[in-house]
């Protein structure tokens, strides 16, 4: 629960994932612009969300967003990029009906890493200023399993989420001892939001509102100082304490813990 009035940006709010995470932050306390280009989508949400159509591929969305949470709240202090685009969007099969790396189009290409790996980035950065001004923030980003970003048929989701997830891990270092963070969350495997498409039985996939406990833990004081890592929502354990969940789930950002250094010329 916030100690005070604080307000959120939610990416991808119209439905999925996105909508109970802005409800839960709603309830809460928090102020919440709730942004998606589905227009309709987003009219569905409960007041006291301030709802902004905004699409993400486009470069003006960034500075738009930003303003208006500005204009609604006065200051910004979470934001959660959890808008993306997923291949059920050209192939509602696609898990069965395989997108091969060689019938990726240029354009698909485009369009995907405009939304799962630039918009979240640019968005980042037009909010920063802001928060790095009162040293104050919290960046949430989702992105998906480490599996997804390399298994078969999945160059365009998988892809241009572990690029973005690549850039949070270097804005996670860039912003030590800053007082703003940037952490991540996944569900951890097939989750029932329209984005999978035709992914099989509904009622035996993770529930959107598994996001929710992690989510708040990580906006709140007792989250303070944690930067740098990745947590997966179905490890989260709910009957433990939050600190106890977080350990459980939690795990360095993107593959640090695998990576080999690079070695560097001696000054």
């Amino acid at each position: 629960m916030p100690q005070e009035q604080t307000s959120a940006i939610v990416t991808g709010a119209a439905s999925g994932m996105g909508r109970v995470m802005a409800i839960a932050l709603a309830e809460v306390g928090f102020g919440v612009l709730a942004v998606d280009r589905d227009e309709a989508g987003l009219s569905g949400l409960p007041a006291p969300i301030r709802p902004f159509t905004a699409d993400l591929a486009d470069p003006a969305s960034f500075e738009r967003i930003t303003q208006a949470a500005l204009d609604a709240f006065g200051q910004i202090d979470v934001l959660v990029n959890n808008a993306g685009i997923g291949q059920a969007s050209l192939r509602a099969d696609q898990r069965r009906n395989t997108i091969r790396f060689w019938e990726v189009t240029p354009d698909q290409w485009q369009r995907f890493l405009a939304v799962n790996a630039t918009g979240p980035i640019m968005l980042t950065r037009a909010v920063l200023p802001h928060m790095l001004k009162r040293n104050r923030g919290r960046i949430v980003t989702v992105t998906t399993s480490l599996g997804t970003m390399v298994r078969e048929g999945y160059l365009l989701y998988g892809s241009s989420k572990a690029a973005c997830e690549s850039a949070m891990a270097t804005l996670a270092a860039d912003l030590k001892d800053s007082g703003v963070s940037v952490n991540i969350l996944v569900p951890g495997g097939v989750t029932d939001t329209p984005l999978v498409g035709q992914a099989g039985d509904r009622s035996k996939m993770l529930r959107p509102e598994i996001m929710n406990p992690p989510l708040l833990w990580l906006v709140s004081d007792q989250a303070a100082g944690v930067n740098g890592r990745r947590f997966i929502a179905a490890d989260w354990d709910t009957r433990l304490p939050a600190s106890e969940a977080a350990a459980k789930a939690g795990a360095p950002i993107a593959w640090l813990s695998i990576a080999r250094m690079p070695i560097e010329p001696k000054s």
